[in-house]
C-alpha cells in the first residue's frame, strides 16, 4: 500500500462518516486500508468476527493483532454483530468490523435465517452512536460456484454487501492495496 494515496477520511476537515463499507477480494489490502483510516482515532475498536477453528486461522488472527498493535481494543463476536455494535458504538470511539464475510459464514454454519440477520443489521445501522467501518469480501467477481452451498454463500454475500452499500455514506473498493471510492454521500 506504499504507493496508494489514501482517501482522506479522518481529519478535522473530513471526519469519518457514520458508516463506511470497505470491499475487496481476498488479500486485496482491504483490512489494512480500513485500519489506516482509524490511525488518528483515540479509541479504535476492532470487532473481530473470525473463529479460530484451526492452526492456520489462529496464525491469521495473531498476525492481525500484531499489525494493529496495542492501541486497539479488540472485541471478538462471531454471531451477535447487532447486539455488540449496539452496546459498544459511542461517539468517542470508532469501530472497525472485520469482517462481514466471516460473520455471514458463521451464521450459515449455525443455520441462522440469513435474510433476517441482514435485515436486522440494516435496521440497526441508523441507531448506532458512533462511526462504524465494515470490511467485506466482494465474492461475486469470479466464476459461478459448482455447489449449492457455495452459490448460496455468494448470493447471501452479494445481498449483504448491497444492503450495506445502500446505507453507508461511504463505500470504498480496494484492489491490489489501492482504494477506489465508489460512493461518498456525506
Amino acid at each position: 500500500m506504499a504507493n496508494a494515496v489514501p482517501i482522506p477520511m479522518a481529519d478535522h476537515h473530513h471526519p469519518l462518516p457514520p458508516l463506511t463499507l470497505v470491499l475487496g477480494g481476498a488479500r486485496s489490502g482491504k483490512s489494512t486500508y480500513a485500519e489506516s483510516l482509524l490511525t488518528d482515532v483515540a479509541q479504535p475498536v476492532y470487532l473481530a468476527t473470525a473463529r479460530a477453528g484451526d492452526g492456520e486461522m489462529v496464525d491469521r488472527i495473531r498476525l492481525h493483532r500484531e499489525r494493529r498493535g496495542a492501541a486497539w481494543t479488540t472485541i471478538e463476536e462471531p454471531l451477535d454483530l447487532v447486539g455488540t455494535l449496539s452496546r459498544h458504538a459511542h461517539p468517542d470511539k470508532a469501530i472497525l468490523v472485520d469482517c462481514l464475510t466471516l460473520w455471514l459464514s458463521n451464521l450459515m454454519l449455525e443455520n441462522a435465517d440469513i435474510g433476517q440477520e441482514i435485515d436486522r443489521l440494516a435496521q440497526a445501522l441508523p441507531g448506532l452512536k458512533g462511526p462504524v467501518l465494515f470490511v467485506a469480501n466482494e465474492v461475486g467477481l469470479g466464476i459461478v460456484p459448482d455447489n449449492a452451498m457455495a452459490r448460496a454463500f455468494r448470493d447471501h454475500a452479494g445481498r449483504l454487501n448491497q444492503s450495506l452499500a445502500a446505507r453507508c455514506q461511504r463505500v470504498v473498493f480496494v484492489a491490489a492495496g489501492l482504494p477506489l471510492l465508489l460512493k461518498d454521500s456525506r
